[in-house]
């Protein structure tokens, strides 16, 4: 069997950014001392006339990628996710979000996957902060491909965007030219007895738990919820009339998040029963983020134990 290709969503990343820029000029990005790590470096050296380096002040970073916007320029300001969401979210809603300014945020190194760097620097809350904000597209795309189409999709789309990238290499399982559409679900594997949503590094991991599942007589429904905000209620309710209990994945606080977001549809429309897979309000450690990811159970393992409980096998 060929070796399956891994590639960090923030490669898809910085991909994009050299595209964009070569193709529309209004483009421009902004960084807070962390070019080489969220890749926007690939941009500056591309363009280094619309690069700028804000140093270690994201809050200012926010404001003025604000100003920016403001005189027709779309910029992508970029950090971890730690401070971009968190450090920053102050400039973020009043700089950014109430004027409904048109500023993509481009946070890597988001979730527990950052591994060594610990509890301080793995952002588990970024979903929750951005989702409060009236306005506020949220994408966490699955793979290096599908991020570099969520990038394009964001520069098309007018008003604030949040993108959340990760440090780990994970497989990449879409095919080049894939088409990303804000505010659409992708079903990955069809289904009956139950649904997972899941996003991120985490529909990776469903895909492989429901072909685990499949052979355990679990028919079990995988779609890729890349897009947080607005969560796509009409695939939602679908997947919960189709199967009747959903699962949901996500490398983030079950607090505010993708689950709650799933939930808030189903409550509302048509009461589901529903498990949600993430990380139980706590915080992460140090250590090796695969071993990290299986510690807090955001694994195909787990998905799996969990589904299987959840349908009574």
């Amino acid at each position: 069997m060929a070796e399956v290709k891994k590639l960090a969503t923030r490669d898809g990343y910085g991909k994009a950014l050299v595209e964009l820029g070569a193709q529309y000029p209004d483009v421009v990005a902004l960084d807070a001392d962390l070019a080489g790590s969220t890749k926007t470096g690939m941009f500056q050296k591309a363009y280094p006339d619309r690069h700028f380096n804000c140093g270690i002040a994201e809050g200012n970073m926010m404001c003025v990628a604000a100003g920016l916007a403001s005189t027709g320029l779309v910029p992508f300001a970029s950090s971890f996710a730690m401070f971009a969401a968190g450090r920053a979210f102050e400039q973020i809603r009043n700089s950014i979000g109430y004027p409904a300014l048109n500023v993509k945020i481009g946070a890597t190194h988001g979730g527990i996957s950052v591994g060594e760097d610990g509890a301080s620097h793995q952002c588990c809350e970024d979903f929750a902060l951005m989702r409060s904000i009236p306005g506020m597209v949220i994408i966490c795309p699955a793979d290096a491909v599908e991020a570099e189409a969520a990038v394009k999709a964001a520069y098309l789309h007018k008003g604030p965007v949040y993108l959340r990238f990760g440090r780990l290499a994970v497989p990449v399982f879409h095919e080049e030219g894939f088409e990303f559409k804000i505010g659409k679900g992708e079903v990955m594997r069809d289904g009956t007895d139950v649904a997972i949503s899941a996003t991120g590094l985490l529909v990776y991991e469903a895909v492989q738990a429901g072909e685990k599942l499949a052979e355990m007589g679990i028919n079990a429904m995988i779609i890729n919820m890349s897009t947080v905000k607005p969560i796509d209620e009409e695939l939602v309710l679908s997947a919960a009339r189709k199967c009747g209990r959903i699962v949901t994945c996500e490398e983030h606080s079950i607090v505010g998040g993708l689950g709650e977001a799933v939930c808030a549809v189903l409550s509302e429309k048509l009461p589901t029963h529903v498990r949600r897979i993430g990380v139980n309000d706590v915080f992460g450690e140090s250590g090796p983020a695969n071993a990290l990811l299986k510690a807090y159970g955001l694994s195909a393992e787990n998905i799996v134990e969990v589904t299987k409980d959840f349908c009574g096998k």
